[in-house]
């Protein structure tokens, strides 16, 4: 049961994380991850991995996932 609640937060997450970012993932201990785009975002059966700009790499699991914002990049006003 627990599988199947773990790939249904994997699918919703990546539904939410497609095309261009960057994207705030939130987990339930109230830590932020930011994903330059969807592709720095990888799944395995059982964690997500989310790479930062620098190569960095954290290791999560879906089921702790609360929030996905993606991040509004402002064009400064001419």
């Amino acid at each position: 049961m627990e599988s199947d609640k773990r790939s249904m937060n994997s699918t919703a997450i990546k539904k939410q994380t497609t095309g261009p970012g960057p994207f705030i993932i939130r987990t339930s201990d109230g830590k932020e991850y930011q994903a330059p785009h969807g592709e720095f975002i990888g799944f395995t059966r059982h964690y997500m991995f989310i790479e930062d700009k620098n190569g960095g790499i954290d290791i999560i699991d879906p089921l702790h996932v609360v929030a996905i914002r993606p991040v509004n990049k402002r064009r400064p006003r001419a």
